[in-house]
């Protein structure tokens, strides 16, 4: 085993135990810092595929921007257990069993259509994960569909001020 192998391994285990540990932990708190876990591990991940730009953009987004947001929301919440309304644990059981078992399903059926080559990927050689590689197909190839996206994005966001401002 090389020193990559090595490195994939130990992030897949850091990944799939903070994933593991989102869903177990009672405290929402450490689920949330679970799931930033869970998010840098991916992060490496992207730089073992030699895709620094996703890295950084996986890190900054996700793990910087929306779990922190998260993770304010929660501690202002103030959530604990006498506030919270009693559930009734037997549906929230059928329903999660009916629907991992509906995932099972998908992925076994997607796994059977798959076609198992000899594909190997180089890592660490070549430009395949640059942002230059990225920015030249980004703005030649699909430059129409990322403007009307910015154009969606903008009208969203002058949609929110409008919905969210006070009648005068």
């Amino acid at each position: 085993m090389n020193v990559i192998q090595i490195l994939f391994l130990f992030l897949s285990a850091v990944a799939l135990g903070g994933a593991i540990m989102v869903v177990a932990s009672k405290n929402p708190v450490h689920s949330i810092l679970y799931l930033i876990i869970t998010f840098f591990a991916i992060s490496g991940h992207y730089i073992l595929l030699n895709a620094q730009f996703l890295a950084i953009v996986n890190v900054i987004v996700y793990a910087g921007a929306i779990m922190v947001l998260f993770l304010f929301v929660v501690m202002l919440m103030n959530l604990n257990a006498e506030s919270a309304p009693p559930q009734k644990n037997k549906y929230i059981l059928y329903g999660g069993t009916i629907a991992g078992a509906s995932l099972m399903l998908v992925l076994v059926s997607a796994l059977k259509q798959t076609t198992q080559g000899n594909h190997r990927m180089l890592v660490n050689s070549g430009a395949g994960g640059l942002i230059e590689n990225l920015g030249k197909v980004l703005f030649t190839d699909y430059v129409f569909p990322f403007e009307i996206s910015s154009v969606l994005f903008l009208s969203a966001m002058i949609g929110a001020v409008v919905i969210s401002k006070k009648e005068a």
